[in-house]
């Protein structure tokens, strides 16, 4: 496989949003992110996401050849059982390593991420198989992302304090509205937009923010300045507009991050987050995000 379909299959250019996920589950499960498990974890969870990405790609091969022709599998770039593999193989080396961080690791947690691994493992599975026919695959792609801050959490606490149940509902109703997006990506509209109230939860919590500092105003209105335009390319409607909200809004998870971040307490690292957005932007359009 060549490096380039290798990166393409693994839409690698969304990794940062993953790093920023891992970041926050950090600080609001008060964990110390300078700690020897924070690069292990990070490698653990972009193995993951990689790995559900090649499956994606993996499980929808008959669909694409239909739809999409020019993804790497129906193009004949690769194999679906090369792209099976990798993926599976992916997924298991991530495992390993979130073993290595609740056992090995000085201050392992135990089980905790393991167990949130298996989980975000299966939640991965079952969205590939079934997310073309199945009403409810915007709530399991939320789920996804949120098993990514709770394993994070876990791997730093042996229970989810309040402060990480309340980013990861956030982070689930927002992922609802994005994935809904993302489901009817190749009919170039989006046909019904009831399912994007789900974005306005979080969108209320980063005004509410808003309020405590300069900072905090800061990164709250870009976030929900960055929402605004990704609606408003779907309000637009012309061709490639649907493409470019859906890009827009897998940036726009880590500006959330970084109002979640910064809501701890970390602004540093919410800054960081906002140049791990920034770096998304940019990756974007050397590797396709969707």
């Amino acid at each position: 496989m060549r490096w380039a379909v290798a990166l393409r299959l693994g839409r690698v250019s969304n990794l940062p949003t993953v790093w920023t996920n891992t970041l926050a589950g950090i600080v609001l499960a008060g964990g110390n992110v300078g700690d020897r498990r924070t690069l292990p974890l990070l490698v653990a969870l972009s193995l993951f996401y990689v790995a559900g990405m090649y499956l994606n790609d993996a499980y929808d091969a008959e669909i694409d050849a239909r739809e999409r022709p020019e993804r790497p599998i129906p193009s004949g770039q690769v194999s679906a059982e090369t792209v099976f593999t990798a993926g599976f193989g992916m997924m298991a080396l991530g495992l390993a390593l979130l073993a290595w961080i609740g056992y090995g690791a000085a201050g392992g947690t135990g089980i905790g991420p393991v167990l949130s691994g298996l989980g975000l493992g299966a939640a991965i599975v079952m969205y590939n198989r079934r997310h073309k026919d199945n009403p409810l695959s915007p709530v399991l792609m939320g789920i996804c992302r949120v098993l990514v801050y709770v394993t994070a959490g876990l791997a730093f606490a042996p229970e989810l304090p309040a402060p990480l149940r309340i980013g990861a509902l956030l982070l689930l109703c927002y992922l609802i509205g994005l994935t809904y997006v993302a489901k009817q990506e190749t009919l170039g509209e989006v046909r019904n937009l009831w399912p994007l109230v789900f974005l306005a939860a979080p969108v209320a919590y980063a005004l509410a923010r808003a309020l405590e500092s300069g900072s905090a105003a800061a990164l709250s209105l870009a976030f929900t300045l960055w929402v605004g335009i990704a609606l408003w390319f779907l309000r637009r409607r012309q061709p490639g507009d649907v493409p470019r909200a859906v890009v827009s809004l897998i940036a726009g998870i880590s500006l959330l991050d970084a109002v979640l971040i910064a809501g701890a307490g970390a602004l540093s690292l919410a800054w960081l987050a906002v140049v791990a957005f920034l770096l998304t932007l940019v990756l974007q359009r050397a590797v396709p995000g969707t």
